[in-house]
């Protein structure tokens, strides 16, 4: 015999943690493209979403419960199961592994068992890449960051007290970050005295839309997100396409392994990036936009809060902006743990409430994308470049790189260098430079070095003086990407490397398309092989064939990036191959 169903008024009755999802969804006016925001509430409230919870999300929401259900399966930080009092996630991927991640899991689990009159209860779970690999290895302990975690550190682990999360910038010169570290992120006055928002005086007083536009195409600036499409184009794009509405939206869903300078700009001065998503909204012609926060990030995402209160009380958003006739407002909008809403149309899809499964292109964003709208989408380093190129322009900008490589890059600097961080430096600088000059120098004798995160590939000792641009690593096969540089020393076993980020990537597809679906599973398999010393010359050429099937067939960036790794390997480390 089937449980009776029970009205709102009765689940409430039994449980008062419901107001505070009643809080939400009014405060949210019962939007059904919410639904991510109200699954968040839920699971912080509750500690998992129970089936009674997706019923009462639904009724409320007034959307089918299977709906809801397919939501909240889909995201890695929502849970169906009841979980501990304190949620331990640990990072497992690249930077933290060769850290000693899982010992420091190993060890927490132990820990945990043993501690058997304690009145918490606690879970511990591996996870994907968090973003803090310049400090690894690292955790989430109730959403706050631990990092640099040792085998000393665990009880403060478990009680969610170990180190807590820094940044670490360097670079020359220092032109997107010249004022993290020295001014407070949220200090707003303080950042108006150093010169934030001049470049969006400078748009609405002094300058037209077109006018912004060109400046932006002049300039050469391209997106810095990985897909490297010129911004100024997309921009231009977007203004023309038919329809009144148009849209802006800053992707900060950094989930590439080895990323996190998205997360230091944010923290450090998200007052930078803000002003650079209004100069595109007012390039466009939106009045409206949306700040994407991966789940994992919630310092970043209280941070951009606190900066779009205090940006409202000086009048800086809302209506006739610095006594223009310029009006704009952004939403600020949290993820929940899911690597594919980096591709930008899976991101929108999360932003309307939806799974984060990737659009079929044409048509493109700038014509039909998010809620249907004529939508600019730009990474947050992308909208960082943006108000110096205003003040500056674009002769300005160019002074940097090479001519095929524009400009100023931020990369990402892991695993066994001395000083890992984030550097700032222009395009052409390479790879052995940034690291001696900037990271410390090597630890150990580097084996190999990922270039471009997860999606990105290896490059080999022998060419540590590649210059890190896009023509120069073109003949290794392996991208700029989205900055990430991450260097394995001699102690690391490469191939279980290779096999981890084949895992990441099998776990984080969406398993809309079957290339991505069945393939990222295949390669996994046969490099499983490989490290339980079955493998053959035969299981290496199938990764080969695998990976350029899905290169040619996937709907997306993440089934064709999925097996570049492997392949980048495979074919500048051959003597890797010999005893296969």
């Amino acid at each position: 015999m089937t449980a009776p169903y029970l009205s709102i008024n009765d689940i409430r009755r039994n449980d008062e943690r419901y107001f505070a999802l009643d809080s939400a969804m009014e405060h949210f006016d019962y939007k059904q493209d919410t639904l991510l925001e109200v699954l968040t509430v839920a699971q912080k409230t509750f500690g998992y979403i129970s089936h009674e919870t997706v019923n009462y999300i639904a009724d409320l929401l007034k959307v089918p419960a299977s709906k809801v259900y397919g939501v909240a399966t889909f995201y890695d930080l929502f849970t169906l199961n009841p979980v501990g009092d304190k949620r331990i996630l640990v990072c497992t991927d690249p930077a933290c592994s060769i850290a000693g991640a899982h010992q420091i899991v190993n060890e927490a689990k132990e820990r945990i068992n043993s501690q058997e009159n304690s009145n918490n209860t606690y879970t511990i779970e591996p996870f994907a890449c968090l973003g803090l690999c310049d400090q690894a290895p690292a955790a989430l302990v109730n959403d706050t960051a631990q990092v640099e975690i040792s085998l000393d550190d665990i009880d403060a682990l478990i009680q969610g007290s170990a180190n807590f999360s820094r940044i670490q910038i360097s670079g020359n010169p220092r032109v997107m970050t010249r004022l993290i570290g020295e001014i407070a992120p949220t200090d707003l006055n303080a950042h108006l005295s150093a010169g934030t928002f001049n470049a969006l005086k400078k748009a609405v007083e002094e300058t037209s839309p077109l006018e912004i536009i060109e400046e932006v195409k002049n300039s050469r600036l391209v997106g810095r997100g990985g897909a490297g499409f010129p911004t100024g184009l997309k921009w231009e794009f977007t203004r023309t396409a038919p329809g009144k509405t148009k849209l802006v939206v800053c992707n900060f869903d950094e989930s590439e392994p080895g990323t996190f300078k998205d997360r230091v700009l944010i923290e450090g001065d998200p007052f930078r990036v803000i002003e650079g998503l209004m100069i595109s909204a007012y390039a466009i012609g939106a009045e409206h936009g949306y700040i994407f926060v991966r789940g994992e990030y919630q310092t970043a995402y209280n941070i951009l809060m606190d900066a779009r209160e205090k940006l409202f009380k000086a009048n800086l958003l809302g209506n006739d902006i610095m006594d223009s006739n310029f009006n704009f407002d952004f939403e600020i909008r949290q993820g929940a743990g899911a690597y594919i809403c980096g591709e930008e149309t899976a991101l929108f899809e999360a932003i309307e409430g939806k799974r984060g499964h990737p659009r079929s292109k044409p048509p493109y964003p700038t014509t039909h994308g998010l809620f249907g709208k004529p939508t600019s989408i730009n990474n947050v380093e992308t909208l960082a470049n943006v108000p110096d190129i205003i003040l500056n322009g674009s002769d300005w900008y160019r002074q940097w790189g090479t001519e095929e490589s524009v400009g100023i890059k931020l990369f990402c600097l892991s695993g066994h260098v001395n000083k890992p961080g984030v550097v700032e430096v222009p395009f052409g600088i390479s790879i052995r430079q940034i690291v001696d000059k900037f990271g410390g120098g090597f630890r150990g004798e580097p084996q190999a070095i990922l270039i471009g995160g997860a999606a990105g590939g290896f490059i080999n000792p022998e060419n540590l003086d590649t210059q890190l641009t896009n023509e120069a690593l073109k003949q290794y096969g392996v991208p700029i990407g989205s900055g990430v540089i991450m260097v394995f020393n001699t102690t690391v076993d490469m191939w279980k490397i290779i096999e981890d980020l084949a895992h990441f990537f099998m776990h984080e597809s969406c398993g809309k398309c079957t290339p991505c679906r069945i393939g990222t599973k295949q390669i996994y398999n046969l490099l499983n092989k490989v490290n339980n010393n079955q493998g053959t010359r035969k299981d290496i050429n199938k990764i080969i064939n695998l990976g350029d099937t899905m290169r040619t067939t996937s709907i997306c960036g993440l089934g064709m990036t999925a097996a570049n790794h492997a392949i980048s390997f495979i074919n500048n480390f051959e003597h890797n191959l010999n005893s296969i």
